[in-house]
């Protein structure tokens, strides 16, 4: 497939993975083998790395709390961070962990049932790992927007009214 419509093809995987194979491959113009063997390859080469719906869990439970927590480590070069993430992406409570610029080395997004609960998981977990010099942690307390899909509740329509 060439490379312009194989774009096309992962934007629309990303916007809507629940489309059929052969909804893919009417909106590109393309055979549906041609599809499904792009995908298959895709897959394989883990350009689509998996497949997943977005939850509104405020909505389900009153009792999941989320934190973004940033985190400085020791400088110990290339090695040093591909090693510590390594050890921090295998919690079950670290849901998105990725390394950055500036004042800290990582972001983590966390998922707890409390606050208690994502700080022991700060204090015994993270602080416990020698070249972890220290955190900050933000307590998400609303969600506005996620994956570029608008979360509010507002349904309004905004437009003004116009009779005849």
């Amino acid at each position: 497939m060439e490379k312009k419509k194989q774009k096309q093809l992962l934007k629309l995987v990303e916007s809507d993975c629940r489309l059929s194979i052969e909804e893919y491959a009417i909106m590109l113009g393309e055979e549906t083998v041609i599809v499904a063997n792009e995908i298959k390859r895709l897959e394989k080469e883990k350009v689509i790395c998996g497949y997943r719906a977005l939850i509104d869990w405020d909505k389900v439970e009153d009792d999941l709390i989320e934190a973004i927590v940033e985190v400085r480590t020791i400088p110990r070069g290339e090695e040093g961070y591909r090693e510590l993430a390594d050890q921090v992406r295998k919690f079950p409570e670290v849901k998105s962990l990725y390394f950055i610029s500036g004042g800290f080395d990582f972001i983590l997004q966390l998922q707890g049932r409390n606050i208690k609960e994502i700080s022991k998981f700060i204090s015994v977990n993270l602080a416990s790992i020698p070249d972890v010099s220290g955190t900050r942690t933000h307590f998400l307390l609303d969600k506005y927007k996620e994956w570029g899909i608008d979360l509010s509740q507002d349904t309004t329509d905004h437009r003004i009214q116009v009779s005849p």
